[in-house]
């Protein structure tokens, strides 16, 4: 499987977590901008410095917001076998969202009036809330989608895996119980990436996280799941999150909780759950594995 030359998930690793952090706060840093400038030209008759806190105080207290919204769409994905159930919680968190929003930055507004000498009234609570509401309900699920569409790229870009399934004619090429090969594919293309060359599963949700060659590939599938399917001389359940192939283990290091640290080829620490450390134990003896 080549890698190439352009742009490639490796790259888009090492500054995929600076990218995360600094994206929300460069968005509303520019949207505050051009709101700030239109604002000014909307009231011309307010002190220069009144829509910039206006505007300010909006951005700020929303992108307080936003690890919120993350961990919402988290626990409640929207796809299209979850929408029926879980659109309807979404609506009531962008109630929970706005009614947040509009107390935060009525707060910031308030404090730096005061800072000026000036007082600052919101109006009649029950109608501009509603106002706000109406622009938060639609910032609310804009901020899903761009979550929904940053996340199906980055699958795109990483590459996905599933199970080979059974020809449509003909007998299957290999047991499909437990399969040898899976089928992998990355930006439109597919490949055959063998079991033996997992080096470790992890449970992400409703996925399982195949790790190739510093490369992780989403599962559609549940840990029982696929764990069922894969060969036990070679896997092995060392934690509720996580099977390892016993060719890439390196270390077994022992810890005074009971519990165990894997070391594995390439580096990575593995977490081994006390009762798995015991089997791990049957099958090579002591501690460290040559």
């Amino acid at each position: 499987m080549s890698k190439g030359h352009g742009f490639t998930f490796e790259r888009f690793q090492r500054w995929r977590r600076s990218f995360e952090i600094a994206f929300w706060p460069v968005f509303f840093f520019v949207n505050t901008l051009f709101n700030g400038v239109i604002s000014g030209l909307d009231h011309p008759r307010v002190s220069a410095w009144q829509p910039w806190v206006w505007e300010a105080s909006s951005s700020a207290a929303m992108l307080a917001l936003i690890p919120a919204v993350v961990a919402a769409l988290r626990r409640w994905p929207i796809r299209i076998d979850t929408l029926r159930r879980n659109l309807p919680l979404h609506l009531a968190c962008s109630l929970v969202f706005s009614v947040i929003h509009v107390s935060g930055m009525v707060a910031l507004r308030k404090l730096a009036y005061v800072l000026a000498g000036m007082h600052y009234d919101f109006g009649a609570v029950g109608a501009n809330f509603v106002y706000e509401y109406l622009k938060d309900v639609r910032s609310y699920f804009w901020i899903l989608v761009t979550i929904g569409l940053y996340r199906l790229w980055v699958v795109r870009l990483q590459g996905e895996a599933r199970l080979l399934e059974e020809p449509d004619v003909g007998p299957p090429v290999e047991p499909v119980e437990q399969p040898e090969r899976f089928l992998v594919r990355k930006l439109g293309r597919e490949f055959l990436l063998a079991a033996r060359e997992i080096e470790w599963l992890q449970a992400s949700g409703n996925y399982v996280n195949l790790h190739v060659r510093g490369r992780d590939y989403p599962l559609r599938a549940t840990m029982a799941g696929i764990e069922a399917r894969l060969n036990a001389q070679h896997f092995v359940r060392v934690h509720r999150s996580y099977v390892i192939n016993l060719e890439f283990l390196s270390e077994i290091e022992p810890l005074d909780t009971g519990d165990a640290r894997l070391l594995m080829r390439d580096g990575m620490k593995i977490p081994c759950s006390r009762r798995y450390r015991a089997m791990l134990r049957e099958r090579f003896g002591q501690a460290t594995v040559a």
